[in-house]
């Protein structure tokens, strides 16, 4: 299935509605968490141009569900390369359940993610290349 950026995470009571199962809208929020570290810990230089003027423009999100998790689960959140163009990347994200007691994994959810890289003030944003310290960075992550 090829190499993936993994992110853990342990979902935690404020993660949960009143039944007590995760409720959707977090399955995004790690999408983007997962994609934050993967700039923290292979691309910095990219965060430094997020700083100046390079802005990361979420075009399109999804996620299926096929199971259900609640507080506590012990996640993996896969992160892979999807596509790659002059502007825009596409990432999968695969959320597994972690099970440490007997080493077994559990699908949970698949979800993706597009994004386009602009630049300019925020009247006149434009279409940006993607930057090449991001493109190096998810070499080792293309299908």
């Amino acid at each position: 299935m090829g190499k993936y950026f993994e992110y853990l995470h342990t979902v935690g009571f404020e993660e949960t509605n009143l039944v007590g199962n995760v409720y959707y809208v977090n399955y995004l929020r790690w999408q983007g968490r997962c994609r934050e570290m993967f700039l923290k810990e292979r691309a910095p230089e990219v965060l430094a141009d997020v700083q100046d003027d390079l802005k990361l423009f979420t075009l399109k999100v999804d996620c299926e569900f096929f199971a259900e998790i609640t507080a506590f689960d012990e996640l993996s959140i896969r992160m892979r390369l999807v596509d790659l163009t002059q502007t825009q990347v596409e990432f999968s994200f695969d959320y597994v359940r972690l099970d440490r007691a007997d080493g077994r994994e559990t699908l949970v959810a698949r979800g993706r993610q597009r994004v386009a890289c602009m630049r300019g003030p925020n009247t006149r944003t434009a279409p940006a290349r993607v930057p090449e310290a991001l493109v190096r960075a998810l070499e080792p992550y293309a299908p």
